[in-house]
C-alpha cells in the first residue's frame, strides 16, 4: 500500500469551556491514504468535524500529531508549510455563510488562484476558472460567473465552495456535512460530482455526516469510521463495517437505516438506546 497521505496519531483535543477544560477527542488514530474515500460518522457533538479540521491542518493538537507524508505537520517551514496548508482543504457545511456574499464567483475563485500564483496572466485566469466551473458541474460557467452568491441555490452555492477547494490542486479534500443543508432531491447528484472529482483529480476525501446511510452509499468502495463520545470505536471497510459492525453504537445506528422494502423492515431488530446511554462530552462514563 501506498504511503499515507495524512496519519493522526494518539491525538487528543480539548476546549476550555469557562474554568472546565472538555476533551473532545481522545487517542485518535487515523490513517487518510491518497485517492480513498473516508466517511466518519457519528452524531452530533462526537467529534467528527474537529477531526476533520485537526486532519485539514486547521486545529492544533492537545496531544499526538499530525502526519503529512510521514513527515510531522509542524516540521513544515516556510513556503513547504504554505504547500502544505494548499494540499489540506475543506469545504464546510453551510453554503450560505462559507462565501463573500459581496463578491461575485469569478472574484471568489480568482483570489485563491492569484494569492497562490496558480496562473500567469488574465487569459489563464480565465481559462481555470471556467475549467474548474466544468468541474463541478456549473454550466455554462458564462451563467454563473458574474453571479453572486445569493442570485444561486444552496446546492449551487456547495458547488462553489467545492470549486474554490480545487482552486490550489489539493491532495486531500474535507467535505464537512457538505450536502446536509441542501435539497434531498440533489444530495445524490453532489455527491456524484465529488466521487467523479476524487477519480479524475486523484484526490483524497473525508466525508463527514451524522447518516450512516449517506456514508454507506458514498462509500461502498471505501472506509467508514464511526466515532462515539470523542473516540474511535470502529473504523474499516465499509461492506465489513456495515454486515459485521463490532460496537454495539455502530449496530444501533445501522438498525436505525430505514429500509425501502416493508418486508425488511418488519423483521429487523432495532436496537433501541435509553436516554442514559446517551452520555455527553463534559460525563463521559468511566
Amino acid at each position: 500500500m501506498s504511503q499515507p497521505l495524512v496519519e493522526l496519531r494518539h491525538v487528543d483535543r480539548s476546549f476550555k469551556q469557562g474554568r472546565v477544560m472538555i476533551s473532545v477527542l481522545q487517542d485518535i488514530n487515523l490513517t487518510i491514504h491518497p485517492n480513498e474515500i473516508l466517511c466518519l460518522v457519528g452524531e452530533s457533538g462526537c467529534g467528527k468535524t474537529t477531526t476533520g479540521k485537526i486532519a485539514a491542518g486547521l486545529l492544533a493538537v492537545s496531544a499526538g500529531e499530525v502526519l503529512l507524508q510521514g513527515r510531522p505537520l509542524s516540521d513544515y517551514r516556510g513556503r513547504e508549510r504554505a504547500a502544505a496548508r494548499r494540499s489540506l482543504q475543506i469545504v464546510h457545511q453551510d453554503p450560505f455563510a462559507s462565501l463573500n456574499p459581496s463578491h461575485t464567483i469569478g472574484q471568489i475563485l480568482s483570489y485563491p488562484l492569484r494569492r497562490h500564483h496558480m496562473v500567469n496572466g488574465r487569459a489563464e485566469l480565465r481559462r481555470r476558472i471556467w475549467e474548474l466551473l466544468t468541474l463541478v458541474d456549473l454550466t455554462p460557467p458564462g451563467d454563473v460567473v458574474n453571479k453572486f452568491p445569493h442570485q444561486l441555490s444552496g446546492g449551487q452555492r456547495q458547488r462553489v465552495s467545492i470549486a474554490r477547494a480545487l482552486t490550489v490542486e489539493p491532495k486531500l479534500i474535507v467535505a464537512d456535512e457538505a450536502v446536509s443543508m441542501v435539497d434531498v432531491s440533489i444530495r445524490v447528484s453532489l455527491l456524484k460530482t465529488l466521487h467523479d472529482l476524487r477519480d479524475r483529480l486523484n484526490v483524497a476525501i473525508v466525508f463527514i455526516t451524522h447518516d450512516l446511510a449517506l456514508a454507506k452509499y458514498f462509500a461502498w468502495e471505501g472506509r467508514i469510521g464511526v466515532m462515539y463520545l470523542g473516540r474511535m470505536v470502529e473504523i474499516g471497510p465499509t461492506p465489513d463495517v456495515i454486515a459485521n459492525p463490532a460496537h454495539p453504537y455502530t449496530k444501533a445506528l445501522i438498525s436505525a437505516i430505514p429500509e425501502a422494502d416493508p418486508e425488511i423492515t418488519r423483521h429487523k431488530q432495532r436496537m433501541q438506546l435509553r436516554s442514559e446511554d446517551i452520555p455527553s462530552l463534559t460525563e463521559i462514563p468511566a
